[in-house]
């Protein structure tokens, strides 16, 4: 049986912090006190990524699961510069990237939805997320790739590197899971596919890392 509702003035008062803009500086102060010395055995451009992976999901462990070719953030951060495009496997993604930060003519994309990607999915013998990668291809050269999600969209895009003469950027990948996330990850690392790429080795992941790291590119942290 329930018993009487509390009134307000009954509600015991925690003590938290309130203020934004406190809540956002002690996150940070945290980050650096817990890990700062695996941030700081990072290059410098990695760092500010590495920050905003550790915010988004409260690991301070990160940095040190890093595996990454190539300045990436600077290769993502002059090809957004230039309005290349921003594929993102899954509309998770899509939604974390702060759109305010990106150049005016970006506009991350997302395929999955396309209604051409169940009939290439059937044809292929594999995953939506991993048919939705098809319909990159016109754009994919120069593009930014973020994979937070499906690992057969990571291993769909390096058969399709094998394949096609078309290039991206960059390549955020950090699919996350207990089929397939660490194998993909590590198929990229041994493919050293000629892109620069920053991927987190094991199972961890998820849209909200993916987006953190393009949030970062222009991070007023830097």
């Amino acid at each position: 049986m329930r018993g009487p509702r509390p009134s307000a003035m009954t509600i015991a008062m925690h003590a938290y912090l309130r203020e934004p803009e406190s809540i956002y500086a002690r996150s940070f102060a945290l980050i650096e006190a817990e890990a700062g010395a695996a941030l700081a055995a990072l290059p410098a451009e990695l760092r500010p990524v590495a920050r905003r992976l550790i915010h988004s999901c409260g690991m301070t462990d990160i940095p040190t699961d890093l595996a990454w070719s190539g300045q990436v953030v600077t290769a993502a951060r002059n090809a957004l510069e230039c309005g290349a495009a921003l594929f993102c496997d899954v509309e998770m993604v899509k939604a974390g990237i702060i759109r305010r930060r990106l150049p005016a003519a970006v506009e991350p994309s997302c395929t999955l939805a396309d209604p051409e990607v169940p009939a290439l999915a059937t044809m292929l013998g594999t995953t939506r997320s991993a048919a939705a990668v098809e319909l990159w291809r016109k754009r994919l050269n120069g593009a930014v790739v973020v994979i937070g999600n499906a690992p057969t969209a990571l291993f769909h895009l390096l058969e399709r590197l094998a394949l096609w003469p078309e290039r991206p950027a960059a390549i955020f990948a950090f699919p996350v899971g207990f089929v397939g996330a660490a194998e993909s990850k590590d198929a990229l690392i041994a493919a050293s596919p000629a892109v620069p790429f920053l991927t987190l080795r094991g199972r961890r992941g998820g849209s909200a890392m993916a987006a953190a790291a393009v949030n970062a590119l222009w991070d007023p942290q830097q």
